[in-house]
């Protein structure tokens, strides 16, 4: 029996500081718990993958003692960006994995993103892996472990999927993230030139974090971009999974407009197909997915969550404003920076000025992600209140699928718990700067009146 910090456990994954509450003895038990739950479901093999945090071989080591144990062979993929891990689990005859990484928190964390018989585990799927080591039940055996990689067949699979019209230059940013060490040689692969900007592996992420969501984080890619001839800048997160784009001239495109790009292409062959996006998306992407013949679906933050609502559904496409993209279209319904940057140069590629192509997305004066910092716990508090108390006289509609979401005839404003970090996620918008001060100004008055002593981001 194991007494393992709950705060690791999250709404899709399991993450926390190294040596603090994630410690290499609740990643063993983990994977003892792991294979558990992976054999009573009649599964036999694993795949096990790391990104390049400096705790993450040790982690793996673990986490594999833990999976051996338990009588569940392992297939030690080595060190990839997560969407390989994934693309291991989907192609390979060995449905599960798990991919050692701490995402784009900061170096002190890491984590584990697990698969098991093809549906990336969350909610009750977590749940049920904490119970295990609760209770200490575990099954036994002696499973085997072999090495083995799935970096080629991964690169050749997207590098026979797209085609470009004709080469590109483009700047590239990895933050010393594992994506690193396979975007440059991907772009190449199709054809591009590629100024390659911070691609060395480094769990300390010495010039800047990994997390192209803050605007911060992309400055660098704008300073390239004007140095050199480059057209484009693609930005990716510590593990590869969300994707950052700048234009030329130092524009950010958020993936909530790279998504309707995207959909208006898909749709075009899926006629009527759902398009998902979570809360935190424009207000111009639902009327954009109908004027393009398919079916605008909202819904709740979480790759794990998205991947499960995308099956449900039969959705070809699905987004996150963090830069989660995942295609079912000529892809397999996972979030893939790599594959989703191969997909935009495709289309790209085919018009003489990428900027203007991205610049004449509709558009709207909006925020980044803001974090409201909270105690650990207090995030979902606070906007358990916010959704039972929360007054907004101007809204007419409010979404509590994932906190709160108030909709303006001009706009909207967003509060919800993130799953990752003791935060609220906030997130704003409106046709005109009159309209998200407004919304805003609202906003600020129902948090101040629920908890006046928080300091506001905005």
């Amino acid at each position: 029996m194991a007494q393992l910090a709950p705060s690791i456990f999250k709404a899709y994954d399991v993450r926390g500081v190294v040596g603090v509450d994630f410690t290499m003895d609740a990643c063993q038990h983990i994977g003892r718990a792991y294979a558990t739950a992976a054999r009573a479901q009649g599964e036999s093999a694993v795949n096990v993958s790391r990104d390049g945090r400096h705790s993450s071989a040790e982690f793996a080591a673990a986490l594999t003692a833990g999976l051996l144990a338990g009588g569940l062979d392992v297939v030690d993929l080595g060190m990839n960006a997560t969407p390989m891990l994934y693309f291991a689990c989907a192609t390979s005859g060995v449905p599960n994995g798990i991919e050692i990484t701490g995402s784009h928190n900061p170096p002190a964390y890491n984590g584990l993103k697990l698969v098991l018989a093809g549906e990336a585990l969350h909610g009750d799927g977590i749940a049920h892996l904490r119970a295990l080591t609760q209770h200490g039940q575990y099954a036994t055996g002696a499973g085997s472990l072999r090495q083995a990689s799935i970096v080629e067949d991964y690169l050749l699979r997207i590098q026979s999927d797209v085609r470009l019209a004709r080469p590109m230059r483009v700047a590239v940013d990895c933050g010393n993230g594992v994506a690193g060490a396979f975007v440059p040689r991907l772009l190449r692969m199709l054809g591009c030139e590629v100024e390659a900007l911070f691609c060395e592996v480094d769990g300390s992420f010495p010039n800047h974090h990994p997390d192209p969501a803050d605007p911060r984080n992309l400055e660098d890619l704008k300073r390239i971009l004007r140095e050199t001839d480059a057209e484009l800048g693609l930005a990716f997160d510590g593990d590869g999974d969300r994707l950052g784009v700048v234009t030329k001239h130092g524009h950010v495109i958020w993936p909530d407009r790279l998504l309707m790009l995207f959909a208006a292409d898909v749709l075009a062959r899926h006629l009527g197909a759902p398009i998902i996006f979570d809360v935190k998306c424009t207000s111009s992407l639902g009327p954009w997915v109908l004027r393009h013949g398919g079916n605008p679906m909202m819904w709740r933050t979480g790759h794990s969550l998205m991947k499960a609502r995308m099956k449900e559904v039969n959705a070809p496409l699905a987004g996150e404003l963090s830069g989660h993209i995942f295609f079912k279209d000529r892809w397999y319904g996972f979030d893939d920076a790599q594959y989703s940057a191969a997909r935009l140069l495709e289309l790209l590629a085919r018009v003489a000025d990428p900027e203007a192509t991205l610049l004449a997305l509709p558009d709207s004066v909006s925020t980044p992600e803001l974090k409201l910092e909270t105690a650990e716990g207090e995030n979902f508090l606070l906007c358990e209140r916010l959704q039972r108390e929360g007054c907004f006289p101007g809204a007419t509609q409010l979404h509590t699928m994932d906190g709160v979401r108030a909709e303006y005839p001009d706009g909207f404003g967003l509060a919800r718990p993130s799953n990752t970090t003791p935060c609220v996620v906030l997130r704003f918008e409106g046709q005109s700067p009159e309209a998200l001060a407004r919304i805003q100004s609202e906003f600020r008055a129902v948090l101040h009146a629920l908890a006046p002593e928080l300091k506001l981001p905005f």
